[in-house]
């Protein structure tokens, strides 16, 4: 699943290099589903060890880099640094795949505080949105009316779904998606 290669900078390998970076990026399978290319840099400055892991995986990149002063070391913190990456990446689609699997209710924005999760101490309320079509002056319109920060709703001429905010200068930030 994971195609590993490994580089040496400043240093020569010394066998138990690749077999310890192999062993140690096996834990890291649990969370790629898809094929992922991994490219490790281990490099030696002086009294300093340096191992740098860039993960590449279904248009994910993720790098992590640690230095110490023994090699072994460096590559078991590199390697906690790109599982703390992947478990956060995990965490962001599960939380939004059930977002996007509850459904729709009435009325445009409605909180609902039967959703309100303090166990995560992340997520403080959920809000769900019916998207109605409007053009961007009908959405500026109607955040002004509704003293809105910002209104999510979807272009009646590109049928995209647009997000526009007003800052804090009192000017617009209009953010357009490819949908």
């Amino acid at each position: 699943m994971m195609k590993i290669s490994v580089t040496f900078r400043n240093t020569e390998e010394e066998g138990w290099q690749k077999e310890y970076v192999d062993e140690r990026l096996r834990k890291l399978n649990k969370y790629i589903d898809v094929p992922a290319d991994v490219h490790v840099v281990l490099t030696v400055e002086k009294f300093r060890n340096v191992a740098e892991i860039n993960v590449t995986t279904n248009g994910l990149n993720l790098i992590g880099k640690e230095e110490s002063k023994d090699m072994h070391l460096a590559i078991d913190n590199a390697v906690e640094k790109i599982e703390r990456q992947l478990k956060k990446h995990k965490e962001k689609i599960r939380v939004h795949k059930s977002n996007s699997l509850k459904g729709e209710s009435e009325g445009e924005i409605e909180a609902l505080p039967g959703d309100v999760d303090m166990a995560e101490g992340r997520i403080v309320e959920t809000r769900r949105v019916i998207l109605k079509p409007m053009s961007l002056d009908d959405a500026i319109m109607e955040m002004d009316s509704t003293k809105n920060r910002f209104i999510v709703y979807r272009n009646s001429l590109s049928e995209s779904v647009n997000v526009i905010y007003r800052r804090d200068d009192g000017g617009y930030l209009l953010i357009e998606t490819n949908s």
